[in-house]
């Protein structure tokens, strides 16, 4: 079995102090002589960045602040191309992972994965292999579905899709019409529209299916 190279230097990049220390110390544990820098900010991150030579890796928390969703993935992969980064959250779905790793994250790691997996990930990474746990993994047959989900949700209107992410974020029809500054009326014809775009019965479906591809509005 091929020996994974040493951890020489790494960004651990998370708004909460006490998850960087965490990370570090599961890192020190393994790689005693890594120098690790740390960033509670992606502004913070990239001065960190200009400051260490060649680093290894970058662990990068998903719901940095100054950043969303994976702008600063991206930014990441465009600034330094060959630098692995690896996305970190206490938040996740298969989705979400399959998502970032499409953005070119290298890895994804649950929060709540022991040490010896992240020790495990880390080292695939450093291999150049992609890490994903297991039950996160792709499913072609759950992708494609997501995927019919995704062109059903595109199909509606630019108000429909408003008005559906008021659905999602549990808004009742007179808060939508109030919100949107339109009648009920005209809320209840959007949503009657939505059901019947979506091949759904009730508001409640709509809202699961919406919540699979994780859309907001």
């Amino acid at each position: 079995m091929t020996e994974a190279p040493p951890l020489e230097r790494v960004l651990i990049v998370d708004d909460h102090g006490l998850i960087r220390d965490g990370l570090s110390a599961i890192l020190l544990s393994s790689f005693p002589d890594c120098a690790i820098a740390e960033a509670g900010s992606f502004a913070e991150a990239l001065a960190a960045l200009e400051a260490m030579p060649d680093p290894d890796m970058v662990l990068l928390d998903l719901n940095i602040p100054d950043a969303q969703r994976f702008s600063a993935l991206e930014q990441l992969r465009a600034d330094f191309p060959s630098l692995p980064v690896v996305m970190v959250s206490g938040s996740y779905d298969r989705v979400t992972v399959r998502d970032a790793l499409a953005a070119g994250a290298a890895g994804f790691l649950p929060k709540t994965l022991d040490r010896a997996t992240i020790l495990d990930a880390i080292g695939q990474v450093l291999m150049g292999e992609i890490y994903a746990p297991g039950e996160l993994q792709s499913d072609p047959l759950a992708d494609e579905e997501e995927e019919k989900i995704r062109k059903l949700i595109d199909s509606l209107t630019p108000q429909q899709r408003v008005v559906l992410g008021r659905l999602v974020a549990g808004r009742l029809n007179k808060q939508i019409a109030h919100e949107l500054d339109i009648s009920m009326t005209t809320v209840k014809a959007h949503v009657s529209a939505i059901l019947c775009k979506l091949n759904v019965f009730s508001r409640t479906q709509a809202v699961i299916l919406a919540n699979r591809v994780n859309f907001e509005g």
